[in-house]
This record gives C-alpha cells, sequence and structure tokens, in this order.
C-alpha cells in the first residue's frame, strides 16, 4: 500500500483500523433500517412472530417452554422493547438525513428561484428596450406617407415650373 501522507506514520496500524469506507454508509444503511420498519411487510413479520412465540409457549411441552404465560410473556415484552428502543433512535436519525436532504434541496430551489427572477427582469429590461428601439424605427405605413408627400411636393412643383413657363428644366421632346 502507498504511504498516505494526510495520516501520521503508524495510524494505520493497530487493533482499531479504520476502514477506507463512504462516511456516509452507516446513515444510508440506518435509512434502510427505518424505511423497513414502517412497512407492512415488517408489521406482517413481527405479528408472525409474536404468534409463533405465543403459541410456543403456551402449547409446546412445558420442559421446552422458555418464557411462562404465568410471569406475562416477560421475555417477549423485553424483546419488544428492545426492538422499539433500536427503533425509534433510527427513525430519528433517518428523520435528521431526510430534514437535511430537505434544507439543501429548498436552499437550491431558493438561488434557482433568484437565478430565474434575475433571468426574467433582465429579459423584461431587453424587451422594454427593444419596444423602445421599435417605437424609433421607420415602420412601412410611416415611410409610405413620407414618400407619398413627398411625391406630391414634387408634382407641385413641376406643376408650378409648368405654369412659369420654364421650360429648361423640362427635357426636351424629339420631334420625327
Amino acid at each position: 500500500m502507498a504511504d498516505r501522507l494526510d495520516r501520521p506514520k503508524g495510524a494505520e496500524r493497530g487493533l482499531f483500523r479504520r476502514r477506507a469506507s463512504n462516511p456516509d454508509r452507516a446513515g444510508v444503511v440506518v435509512e434502510g433500517i427505518a424505511r423497513f420498519l414502517g412497512t407492512p411487510r415488517f408489521l406482517v413479520y413481527l405479528t408472525v412472530f409474536c404468534l409463533a412465540w405465543l403459541a410456543w409457549n403456551i402449547w409446546a411441552p412445558e420442559d421446552l417452554r422458555f418464557d411462562s404465560a404465568a410471569n406475562g410473556f416477560t421475555a417477549l415484552t423485553l424483546m419488544l422493547s428492545l426492538q422499539a428502543s433500536y427503533a425509534a433512535p433510527l427513525i430519528l436519525l433517518a428523520q435528521n438525513r431526510q430534514d437535511d436532504r430537505d434544507r439543501v434541496a429548498a436552499e437550491q430551489d431558493r438561488q434557482q428561484a433568484a437565478r430565474s427572477l434575475a433571468d426574467t427582469e433582465y429579459l423584461a429590461r431587453e424587451m422594454a428596450s427593444l419596444r423602445q428601439a421599435l417605437g424609433e424605427t421607420a415602420t412601412r405605413d410611416f415611410v409610405r406617407s413620407e414618400l407619398r408627400a413627398l411625391l406630391e411636393e414634387l408634382r407641385a412643383e413641376e406643376a408650378a415650373d409648368d405654369d412659369n413657363g420654364d421650360e429648361l428644366r423640362r427635357p426636351a421632346r424629339r420631334t420625327r
């Protein structure tokens, strides 16, 4: 194994060596157990276990029974208490991990919403500037009306020139 520079020499020796594994692995295992504890399959298994325990300790021969009904099935009560005492912290750990994931997801959603809002505001400003620029652009109807006005002005000048007898401005007509 190559020398690890992130650990002091000899850190990998000894009775309690740390395994190089995923530090989140325990959380994943805990979540798996907590999810299983909340399934109907687990409830069926627990019910079958309790019924088998009770049936054995009621109907089995006296010398093979290990939990007596006279004592209120103390061992079964202890087993169920042990299961519940482990289940509660596992469920809480799984909920804490889910809360952490939800918190990270909510923060990412807030950041995405802020980016979307900034993008939307930018696009709104760009649209406003485009509308303003289009408002200053000559439209087809405006150009047509200007051309008509110029044509009428030219015709009026030509008619005025014809009335004044200014033959020099007009091209000469050819005759055959």
